[in-house]
């Protein structure tokens, strides 16, 4: 029996999708050259600078130019990610560890953060230094969007499924900030879309988490709550994975 040919509709995201990694790896390997050099004479001029205004001006410099960096270092993991490491991983174990991460900044601003996660999970193959930095990506657009004193809550679960073959682990993160437009939820793991206009991050990192969590055969979904704020929800299979590094 021979198989349908793809939609055409699938081949043209495909195609999209190819060339925007190329571009993106491109872009930004030529970008960071340049930014490196711009960071490091900033860093340079430091030293010697004892005028608080110009230091002041120079160490803003420095910061931006880093923040830049991993902006681009996202954008670069995007196109071209490493492959992946892959072992038996509790997930729960690695949300911990973000969360632990986000703790202080959080208490800083006032924000409330909590975690409702089991004492253990069942294992998916992973990578979880990768799985990590998906994570944190998902925290880190929950934080910019509530700002100070607003609500981030952190949860690990087992994703409801009728076929113990689907069995899955979910994380879900879910804030009291002002939601999500439409048009917001469709784009927002686009590599070039922001929301940053409305106080939530969107663009680069989100892209990034997108990549780590396809790449270990899982999805990723943002959607607004159901009464106020946004709610992003990781899904991982419990078993085999696949690696789009080589894709």
């Amino acid at each position: 029996m021979s198989q349908s040919p793809p939609a055409p509709h699938a081949i043209v995201d495909a195609e999209k999708l190819a060339a925007l990694k190329e571009l993106a790896y491109g872009a930004s390997h030529e970008i960071n050259n340049p930014l490196a050099n711009i960071a490091a004479r900033a860093q340079t001029l430091l030293r010697d600078e004892v005028d608080p205004e110009r230091r002041r001006a120079l160490e803003a410099i420095h910061l931006q130019s880093l923040r830049a960096h991993e902006m681009i270092s996202d954008l670069m993991l995007f196109a071209r990610p490493p492959q992946l490491q892959l072992a038996p991983v509790d997930p729960a174990v690695v949300v911990r560890q973000v969360v632990a991460q986000f703790r202080q900044p959080c208490h800083e601003r006032g924000l409330q953060l909590s975690l409702d996660a089991p004492a253990a999970c069942p294992t998916v193959q992973a990578d979880a230094n990768q799985l990590a930095e998906a994570v944190r990506a998902l925290v880190l657009n929950a934080v910019e969007a509530v700002g100070v004193d607003g609500r981030v809550a952190v949860s690990v679960r087992a994703a409801r499924s009728t076929d113990p073959s689907d069995a899955a682990v979910a994380v879900e993160i879910a804030d009291n900030g002002r939601g999500l437009t439409d048009r917001e939820a469709e784009h927002a793991f686009d590599p070039f879309f922001s929301g940053r206009e409305a106080g939530r991050g969107l663009g680069f990192g989100l892209a990034k988490c997108w990549r780590i969590v396809t790449a270990h055969g899982g999805n990723v979904q943002l959607q607004s709550g159901d009464k106020a704020g946004a709610v992003a929800t990781l899904t991982l299979p419990v078993g085999a994975t696949h690696d789009l590094a080589s894709e």
